[in-house]
């Protein structure tokens, strides 16, 4: 085909495009189908909001199905139950494309585009299988759920920290003397109907006793004490605060001892022990005093000191599995009739 030839079919392609109409973009299955929404609620494309869901209140009223009964003749207007309660249907499905703002925005650029087909589908079905909820509000109900269920657990592990404590003989003996010097446990006996029975009693004493255990003892760790400001929801809500506190941290301790040179103290020690350690805080915090002054007694916090310590404890662990009984039948279980030898049972 010369090119004399191609020009009038392309220039007829080009008058197929331009002269196309709306309707042509009208597909089953989107929208009000092959009818377009505004010929359904009667409206014009310029129809406002309150036009438009007046005559769909018109329409709702006059094709509702409740306005027919089974097994009526039809209507001076030739409508049956069937018929009205389909009408009623497309009524519906038009007033819900026209009343949103998007949605309407949508589908009269697809009354004006007919030929972006899939375009039309993906806003569609990405409008009408979108979650109704708002996402952020999901997203604060989860973070709410889960710092609840947060702060729970820690609790609970607290009050078991607690009574565990409450059963051992040298911290029950200093919070029974401490409850008996505060005149807590020396009270008169008493009488008549205010009299209570043994295990009132001993619950009553019991709950003094874990009190003073709780006021008494700093409990450090996975066990301690929780606070509100350690759940996901204080830690989102404050994370711009700790992210700027980090940085102000972080830039003195660049000018102070790598610019200025200056010396570590006490507390920066033990802040680059722990990170060679790499413990958190708060496994950290659980060690007693003396671990820790033999931490910087051995000047940990260089490199190579660490290291010697880091070879010291992996030989001493090494050793005390060797002397362990259960490891030493593990390793002739192994030698023997590990999964690495076939044994053969006769019958």
């Amino acid at each position: 085909m010369t090119p004399a030839q191609l020009w009038p079919l392309c220039g007829a392609l080009l008058l197929l495009l331009v002269l196309v109409s709306p309707s042509a973009a009208l597909t089953e299955g989107l929208y009000c189908g092959t009818r377009v929404c505004y010929d359904v609620l009667g409206v014009s494309r310029d129809a406002s909001k309150a036009e438009i869901a007046r005559a769909y209140r018109k329409l709702a009223r006059k094709y509702h199905p409740d306005s027919y009964r089974p097994g009526d003749p039809p209507g001076a207007d030739g409508e049956t139950r069937e018929s009205a309660h389909s009408k009623f249907l497309q009524v519906a499905t038009a007033y819900e494309t026209l009343k949103d703002e998007e949605t309407r925005k949508d589908y009269d650029y697809m009354l004006d585009h007919p030929e972006e087909y899939y375009r039309h589908y993906y806003h569609y079905y990405r409008r009408r299988l979108a979650p109704k909820v708002d996402v952020r509000l999901v997203i604060l109900v989860t973070v709410c759920a889960i710092s609840v269920f947060q702060f729970y657990s820690w609790w609970s592990s607290y009050n078991e920290a607690i009574n565990y404590l409450s059963t051992v003989p040298k911290y029950r003996i200093q919070a029974t003397e401490i409850a008996r010097q505060q005149g807590l446990l020396n009270r008169a006996k008493e009488k008549g109907k205010y009299r209570r029975s043994k295990e009132e009693i001993r619950e009553q004493e019991e709950e003094i006793i874990r009190n003073i255990i709780k006021s008494k003892i700093d409990i450090k760790g996975g066990y301690q004490k929780p606070r509100i400001y350690d759940i996901l929801l204080f830690q989102i809500i404050l994370a711009p605060f700790y992210i700027v506190r980090y940085i102000a941290w972080y830039c003195c301790w660049v000018y102070s001892f790598n610019i200025k040179g200056q010396e570590y103290g006490e507390k920066e020690k033990l802040y680059i022990i722990r990170r060679f350690m790499k413990m958190s805080q708060s496994q950290f915090d659980s060690l007693d005093d003396q671990q820790k002054s033999t931490f910087l007694e051995r000047q940990l916090w260089k490199k190579e000191n660490y290291e010697v310590y880091k070879h010291e404890q992996e030989e001493e662990v090494k050793k005390k599995m060797a002397m362990d009984p259960r490891w030493k039948r593990y390793r002739r279980w192994m030698r023997n009739e590990g999964p690495g030898r076939l044994t053969f049972v006769d019958d």
